[in-house]
């Protein structure tokens, strides 16, 4: 929504990953096994795809889905934009329930070819699993089960949770309650971007 709306490019680890994993890179085809188990990719495989994703796509502004999820990924991600003499404007932080988060990823459906994501009860795609963008199929992730979200909101208590300090210090976290219907977070996440862009 964020790319349709304000034209910014907008990618996650995951969505980076997956696409490896399609291509049937060795890379793909490695994290793949990670990301089945739950477990966290390494966090210099993941700034390397970000810095990556950066030279390519990051010179007009950016949004980070998902990232970073580690004390070390946020630092690494520090020095990269030093080095590209761009910094981070907001870090927002969708604060969630573990019972939200629950019920959302077991119904969730994804495109695989751009990333949108809905649920199985939106009367929408009820009958017609095709996303409204692009025409792709949207399909539940492989990695959506119970096992998998146990581990990670294991590693997310462990590693994510202390994000909220590092950027909190820098006086650029702003919190948002991702509890609320997707239009009532969309409004305040791009409150926060319009803010930012006409600064």
């Amino acid at each position: 929504m964020i790319t349709r709306h304000f034209g910014i490019p907008v990618t996650s680890p995951g969505a980076i990953l997956r696409r490896e994993k399609d291509l049937g890179t060795p890379l793909g085809l490695e994290t793949d096994e990670m990301l089945q188990r739950g477990d966290l990719v390494p966090d210099k495989t993941i700034v390397k795809l970000i810095e990556d994703w950066l030279h390519l796509h990051g010179g007009y502004g950016f949004v980070f889905d998902g990232f970073p999820r580690t004390l070390p990924q946020a630092e690494s991600l520090g020095s990269i934009l030093k080095s590209l003499q761009t910094s981070i404007d907001a870090a927002i932080w969708l604060d969630v329930s573990e019972e939200t988060v629950r019920s959302r990823i077991s119904g969730r459906l994804q495109c695989r070819t751009c990333g949108f994501t809905t649920s199985v009860g939106s009367a929408q795609f009820a009958n017609r699993p095709i996303c409204p963008y692009c025409e792709g199929r949207l399909e539940r992730r492989s990695d959506d089960n119970v096992g998998v979200l146990q581990q990670r909101l294991r590693e997310y208590n462990s590693k994510t949770q202390p994000l909220a300090d590092y950027y909190g210090k820098m006086s650029i976290l702003r919190k948002i309650d991702g509890n609320r219907d997707r239009d009532a977070v969309f409004g305040d996440i791009s409150q926060i971007i319009e803010g930012k862009a006409s600064a």
